[in-house]
């Protein structure tokens, strides 16, 4: 893939990557004089901060769950609010105004 190119290249095989199996690092020809170690080591450096792999984005199916689960928690909490101001108006009709 790559015709006629005169760079010093590096590659990485073993990555400790989940997601590469190997690297090629392109080295600037200012770096060229550096030795083959050094540049192992700045990218071995580089690799590891690309070890993570990003966060996975949710499914449609994980979102419709976590809305249905809103929704019936919302719901729930109406309806046991409900209950409880119903409940504290018939107690009040009921057993404190019969006194008055």
């Amino acid at each position: 893939m790559i015709k006629g190119i005169n760079k010093q290249v590096l590659e990485i095989i073993e990555t400790n990557n989940g997601y590469f199996e190997k690297a090629l690092f392109f080295v600037k020809p200012e770096y060229s004089g550096y030795s083959e170690n050094k540049l192992r080591e700045f990218a071995q450096n580089e690799m590891k901060s690309a070890m993570y792999p990003p966060k996975q984005r949710h499914t449609g199916k994980r979102n419709k769950l976590k809305l249905t689960f809103s929704a019936f928690a919302i719901f729930l909490f109406g309806a046991i609010a409900g209950f409880l101001v119903s409940f504290i108006v018939w107690y009040l009709l009921y057993n404190v105004l019969e006194y008055i």
